[in-house]
């Protein structure tokens, strides 16, 4: 059992079984407006995603139901903790399709049946109500983490009058990142808080690594991100500087596809640059303002 025993997000990377090679095996389709340099996955098309479903929904259907729901939850935790680090008990939970269990860690997203045998990965839809199951349940894993940060452990811009809080995964160097930047004023005009998150994206021992580092080490953030951005010098010191990897990982947890990446209130990702205008329009159209 121990050479099964794997993280959930490697799990989380790898093809279905029998396609032969990995995901990061693949040319990448990256949001328009981001900067990139992690891989991802190419979204599936909708048809490919759908056909899979039904296929889940009929399997679903021969399976019976269980007794005991709670002893069955059960028995999948069990399952699931011997195979995967870093699952927790509460990480899973039973799903909107009976006899099966939704596995989250962060916005990673899978489902396994009742009887711990099969696991299953991609978009849970409801064809009825035509809604995403599956990334309502990314949403909610977005909030949970956002909420749990505290406005001293981010770099934050607030306007007068806050209509809108956000947070932002930005790369020192990301040319969309800094054009972003450029138009602080004109969010903040909207009524738009960011809550800046460094997520360097060519990840530890980069120059764009070291610089976010000595970013949080400056006695003033805003003014040496705003100077970071446009190439300028500032003024820092030697600090605990392991903000970075916790902003770093949690970038990951969240499923960002490049940067600039945009979580709503509501746990809403947006992959990519948005002018102040559109955001605001995107907000107030997602949030129903």
């Amino acid at each position: 059992m121990d050479a099964l025993r794997v993280s959930f997000d490697t799990i989380a990377t790898r093809r279905p079984s029998g396609t032969g090679e990995r995901r990061d095996s693949q040319t990448p389709t990256w949001p328009q407006g981001s900067c990139h340099a992690i891989k991802e996955t190419p979204m599936k098309s909708i048809i490919v995603r759908i056909s899979i479903l039904a296929a889940a929904i009929l399997g679903f259907a021969a399976i019976p139901a269980t007794a005991d729901e709670a002893a069955e939850l059960q028995v999948v935790r069990d399952t699931v903790a011997s195979l995967f680090d870093g699952i927790e008990e509460d990480d899973i939970f039973p799903s909107n399709v009976d006899g099966w269990y939704t596995i989250r860690k962060g916005a990673i997203v899978a489902y396994i049946s009742g009887d711990g045998r099969y696991l299953l990965q991609g978009d849970l839809i409801d064809l009825e109500q035509q809604v995403n199951l599956s990334e309502q349940d990314r949403n909610k894993a977005r909030v949970k983490m956002m909420t749990k940060v505290p406005d001293d452990q981010v770099i934050l811009f607030t306007p007068q009058e806050v209509r809108h809080s956000i947070s932002v995964f930005t790369d020192i160097d990301c040319t969309f990142c800094r054009r972003l930047h450029s138009q602080m004023q004109e969010y903040l005009d909207e009524g738009i808080e960011i809550r800046y998150f460094l997520y360097p994206r060519n990840g530890p021992a980069s120059p764009s690594w070291a610089k976010a580092e000595q970013v949080w080490c400056a006695d003033n953030r805003n003014e040496a991100l705003t100077l970071a951005k446009l190439d300028k010098d500032f003024e820092t010191h030697e600090c605990d500087s392991s903000i970075v990897s916790a902003h770093y990982a949690m970038g990951q947890d969240v499923g960002l596809r490049g940067t600039p990446a945009i979580v709503l209130e509501d746990g809403t990702l947006f992959s990519g640059y948005m002018p102040p205008k559109q955001l605001a329009e995107a907000i107030a159209s997602t949030l129903g303002d």
